[in-house]
């Protein structure tokens, strides 16, 4: 068992795992079952535990450092790039202390494979239901967010000669393809072409920007928008980190987890550093103005370059939100059982049945609803608000109070982690509150201003 001395403090912890495998790490929270999420895979035909940290590190990478950096840019034209510089950095090292939580509690939850089971343990069943439908409409979402970013892309690319509709579609058929293997470790080779298309493209729109500023321009440091205004800037470095919802399941597949904070330290120092560069160079040189994504304000050849060059990124991060979300229901369906481990009619037809759910789901919401981009904001308010901030301080409050033994007195001793922890929660709940108010404030204005398009336009 773990060592948890050095962790919360104290004398050994009274862990509650019983030999029959079930976890009691709450009052009244079980999971029953092995106590890794997928057990011994010796004899196996299908082996999920194979991904190293590095691997781990390029998932995570093509998953978060997507087109949300594209993003990062506008927001300085509307609080000024000095103090979107600042938000950007503490989000990383916010992010990366969350990360550290969360890691350390799939450690001490080796039963746990994504957000449902941790709810599971803090909330019990209503828990379990509200993370776990969380986690699959995010996913949804995000994944729907990725074919919208192709769709961008492909258009720019063939200079709008089709139906808007159409690129989406194309686009998801290779996002579909991308999302079907039953294991990460073959999307994860895919994710190193990704990483460097991603990296590639900010470098390319760095220099386009540079080399062709727009003129006239202003550069703000400093602004003063209203709340709303403000705080729609403030939910694009929020979002950008937004990726946290995916690491149990990421963790759950490594060889070692011990080492999971190495991928989490590579990822977060990588995307902060990236995020950091990109949004100073392209606000400096395409000022306040900038549009998001950032690659649409370039002169035309420069954006199909960027564009043309990231779209390996889109495509890999979308398949992995898609995998995300019907891995999260299958492993639901399929835990301890036959169909889970070998290469049965049942496991395949379902595993096929909920990838083309996920990708067609996505698709239909992309194109079909003419909101989907401030529903993609919603989603992101309710439920990655927690998954990336609030939920670790409870996770920490969780096992320093129930692993240690020594309960309440457990957060005395600590009192600085006790602190930062319910602030960590608090700070979810802003996120959520306001993130959700602000979007729907933006809904109405739309409507009411008549620029909300039919569905399924072209």
């Amino acid at each position: 068992m773990l060592d948890d001395k050095k962790r919360f403090g104290g004398e050994s912890p009274q862990y509650p795992y019983e030999e029959e495998g079930i976890i009691t790490s709450g009052p009244n929270r079980h999971i029953t079952g092995e106590l890794d999420v997928f057990g011994n895979e010796e004899n196996h035909q299908i082996k999920y535990k194979t991904l190293s940290w590095q691997l781990v590190a390029v998932l995570m990478i093509a998953e978060i450092v997507s087109n949300g950096m594209l993003s990062l840019p506008s927001s300085g034209g509307v609080v000024g790039l000095v103090p979107n510089v600042i938000l950007i950095v503490f989000l990383g090292i916010f992010g990366t202390f969350t990360a550290y939580l969360l890691v350390q509690f799939k450690l001490n939850h080796p039963e746990v494979h994504n957000m449902g089971d941790a709810g599971y343990i803090l909330f019990g069943v209503i828990g379990r239901e509200v993370l776990s439908a969380g986690t699959v409409i995010f996913a949804v979402f995000a994944t729907g967010g990725q074919l919208l970013a192709g769709q961008i892309a492909l258009s720019f690319l063939f200079d709008s000669r089709l139906c808007l509709m159409l690129y989406t579609g194309i686009f998801t058929i290779p996002t579909l393809i991308f999302s079907f293997p039953r294991t990460l470790d073959r999307l994860s080779w895919l994710s190193v072409p990704s990483v460097i298309s991603i990296l590639v493209a900010g470098l390319v729109g760095m220099v386009g920007a540079g080399l062709n500023p727009l003129s006239p321009r202003t550069t703000s440091l400093f602004l003063q928008p209203t709340f709303v205004n403000a705080f729609v800037s403030i939910t694009n470095p929020v979002f950008a980190y937004a990726g946290h919802f995916m690491f149990f399941i990421l963790i759950s597949e490594m060889r070692n987890p011990k080492d999971a904070m190495k991928a989490a330290y590579t990822l977060q120092i990588f995307a902060t550093s990236c995020y950091t560069v990109f949004a100073i160079v392209t606000h400096w040189y395409l000022g306040d103005g900038v549009l998001s994504p950032s690659f649409s304000s370039l002169p035309p050849v420069w954006a199909k370059a960027a564009y043309g060059i990231a779209i390996p990124n889109f495509l890999i991060a979308g398949s992995l939100y898609a995998h995300t979300a019907a891995k999260l229901i299958f492993l639901r369906l399929f835990r301890n059982s036959i169909h889970l481990h070998s290469h049965t009619l049942l496991g395949w037809g379902t595993w096929t049945f909920l990838i083309v759910l996920m990708n067609a789901a996505s698709f239909v919401l992309a194109v079909g609803v003419p909101i989907f981009s401030y529903l993609i904001g919603i989603a992101a308010s309710l439920f990655a608000s927690w998954y990336t901030y609030g939920i670790a301080g409870a996770f920490w409050l969780h096992d320093s109070y129930y692993l240690t033994g020594e309960r309440i007195r457990a957060w005395k001793r600590r009192k600085l982690m006790f602190v930062l922890s319910v602030l960590t929660f608090a700070a979810g709940g802003f996120i959520c509150v306001a993130g959700t108010y602000v979007i729907i404030t933006l809904i109405i204005d739309a409507y009411k201003s008549g620029s909300v398009p039919p569905p399924f336009q072209c």
